[in-house]
């Protein structure tokens, strides 16, 4: 049995440790503050009693749990990511513990009038009576991804305590920097040697995702002419003015909190500006690689229409293409799918499959040659002050990872 308090001590270890990425640091990690959890995810590693640890320069980790059957079966893999997103703060978190939660507001703090209440975010109602793990309403949670770190470590423990369970060999990843999008960036594919892998990194429990968005960034850069304001006619130029333009020049409901589903956006996350200068930085979201291609391209487009009003020269673009939907490389290999569905099936949860509204380290991963799918972790609101996890789906995610290695394992020696 996997222990509930071995699972919250476990976790709570993890979250109050600060992982916060900088997507403006050029090194990796792309904080000193990363190496903290990750030199302690090692030395935990080894306790427990996983064979090959290792920690590169960049602080990816890698673990492996031998096969215990005497038949061949292809080598799996579980992976999570340590950093947590630099939208909202991970220093100091100071984890909250609400034993059988009742179905009402939960006061995250008190001083702040901080409340998390079901009326607002009404997927509080499944858990009612659970344990959940929520902030104090100063910083985020940090269970996007140390509640999927949680789960496979727990797994690996519960599978080197139970030998009768079979499997074959099982590697681990734990990577930097995948809220910034850089966590695959170093992944060495070859040295993890495994044929298919699974990112702990979905949300409530039962998610089991293979599609994901298509993925770009795109900065925008704006020049103004800054004159006495009293002798500006005709000479002027205001690039906050013109931030605007750009800004209501794309469309007004294709933005993330209108869309959903299989429906693409822009995202202007970024707005700093003054007379002289403005810059927007935008994200670029879409499943379907055509509609992709075409947000992009009306980026530029409104780009060049304001040069042609302005200027040749006011308005910069630079797009970057992120990470690819997963599903043209996962949808060859269906059969890594139906294992975790049966998995979840056999435990009594019911699979929830559905795309990806962003992407995981999987993704870009699948790319390079390693399909990886993404399952449910367990948590809710990842980014901000209002993050909580179900300790009991905590719990679930550990039994999937272990139901996954052996009906892989049976499902081989089956086919002998």
């Amino acid at each position: 049995m996997i222990l509930k308090e071995d699972i919250i001590k476990r976790f709570i270890s993890y979250v109050t440790i600060d992982t916060e990425s900088d997507p403006n640091s050029d090194t990796t990690p792309s904080t000193v503050s990363q190496w903290d959890l990750a030199n302690l995810l090692v030395e935990e590693l080894k306790a427990i009693g996983m064979h090959d640890v290792s920690i590169d320069d960049n602080a990816y980790v890698m673990a492996t749990l031998p096969s215990n059957v005497n038949h061949e079966v292809p080598t799996i893999g579980f992976i999570s990511h340590f950093d947590t997103s630099p939208d909202f703060t991970g220093a100091q978190v100071k984890p909250q513990i609400i034993e059988n939660y009742n179905g009402k507001d939960i006061v995250l703090n008190k001083k702040e009038n901080i409340i998390l209440s079901p009326n607002y975010f009404d997927d509080l109602l499944q858990y009612k009576g659970q344990t959940l793990i929520t902030t104090d309403g100063t910083t985020l949670l940090g269970s996007d991804d140390k509640a999927g770190i949680c789960e496979i470590i727990s797994a690996m423990e519960y599978l080197i305590n139970n030998p009768e369970i079979k499997h074959g060999t099982i590697r681990v990843g734990f990577t930097p920097d995948e809220e910034i999008g850089r966590g695959a960036h170093k992944f060495d594919v070859k040295k993890f040697g495994a044929k298919w892998a699974y990112t702990m990194d979905g949300s409530q429990i039962g998610e089991l995702e293979y599609e994901n968005f298509n993925a770009a960034s795109a900065r925008v850069k704006i020049k103004g002419k800054i004159v006495h304001p009293g002798y500006a006619k005709g000479k002027m130029i205001n690039a906050m003015l013109i931030a605007n333009e750009f800004i209501s020049g794309l469309p007004p409901k294709e933005v993330p909190e209108q869309t959903s589903g299989y429906e693409g956006f822009f995202h202007l996350h970024t707005l700093k500006g003054r007379v002289e200068e403005a810059q927007l930085e935008y994200i670029i979201r879409d499943h379907d690689k055509l509609r992709f291609e075409e947000r992009k391209t009306q980026i530029v487009d409104l780009a060049k229409t304001l040069n042609n009003k302005y200027g040749q020269d006011n308005i910069k673009v630079t797009v970057k293409d992120q990470y690819y939907n997963m599903k043209e490389k996962v949808e060859p290999v269906m059969h890594i799918v139906d294992i975790a569905e049966e998995a979840m099936k056999a435990l009594n949860i019911t699979p929830l499959i559905k795309a990806i509204r962003g992407g995981t380290d999987g993704s870009q991963l699948s790319y390079m040659g390693l399909p990886c799918p993404n399952i449910f972790a367990g948590g809710h609101n990842f980014h901000g002050r209002y993050e909580y996890v179900p300790v009991e789906s905590m719990i679930k995610a550990t039994a999937v990872i272990c139901k996954i290695a052996e009906l892989t394992a049976t499902k081989h020696q089956n086919k002998l």
